[in-house]
């Protein structure tokens, strides 16, 4: 497995390009803005994209998925049924914070708690984590965990947008994170890498 990270707009949302190293087959989760770059980077890697998928609904992690899509062609757009009223309002959610972005396509497809989707020989399950948002997703894959903005290094995804939920993240943190060994990498939706042993020692917001 091949993990590329490009923090991009402003911000800063790690996109991640999760590829299989042998066929180059790539998954590339949560492209929040910066299109170009995060084309040119699939292209100078020589990476083949087979989907876009957004770990939740909010605009900072879907505001590329239009133009990206006019640059890599019409690759499947994957989220949660449940962010749907999120993705619809993403232009709208940008402007409050005054920032624009393009009207987000409705997902090609929803994905589901349990699903696996396979990205050349990669496994990679979804676990719907509600709390930061309704439709919120971590992707598990070997050894690594892509909570997006449920689990942060040291601290945990805000609950006071529309459709959080405090409780329900610090269940979904501690019943569906928590549970995966504790060496297991976390690539968050914004900051620095941990890991799952480090957070349930250290996270002053959900003890493990």
């Amino acid at each position: 497995m091949r993990i590329e990270t490009i923090p991009v707009g402003p911000l800063q949302v790690n996109c991640y390009l999760i590829a299989d190293a042998d066929s180059g087959r790539t998954l590339v989760v949560d492209p929040g803005e910066d299109a170009g770059r995060i084309a040119a980077e699939i292209r100078r890697a020589g990476l083949e994209p087979c989907a876009l998928l957004a770990t939740h609904g909010h605009f900072d992690h879907v505001g590329a998925v239009a133009p990206l899509r006019r640059l890599l062609g019409e690759i499947p757009f994957l989220a949660h049924r449940d962010d749907l009223f999120l993705i619809d309002s993403c232009r709208q959610a940008a402007a409050r914070w005054h920032l624009e972005v393009e009207d987000c396509p409705a997902p090609d497809s929803f994905i589901e708690d349990g699903q696996v989707l396979e990205v050349g020989s990669l496994r990679i399950e979804v676990r719907h984590t509600p709390g930061h948002s309704p439709g919120g997703v971590s992707l598990v894959a070997p050894g690594h965990l892509f909570p997006g903005d449920t689990l942060f290094h040291r601290s945990v995804g805000r609950t006071d947008f529309r459709g959080g939920d405090p409780e329900q993240l610090a269940r979904s943190i501690r019943e569906r994170l928590y549970s995966l060994a504790d060496a297991t990498v976390v690539h968050p939706g914004h900051g620095p890498t941990t890991t799952i042993g480090e957070e349930k020692l250290e996270n002053p917001f959900v003890r493990g």
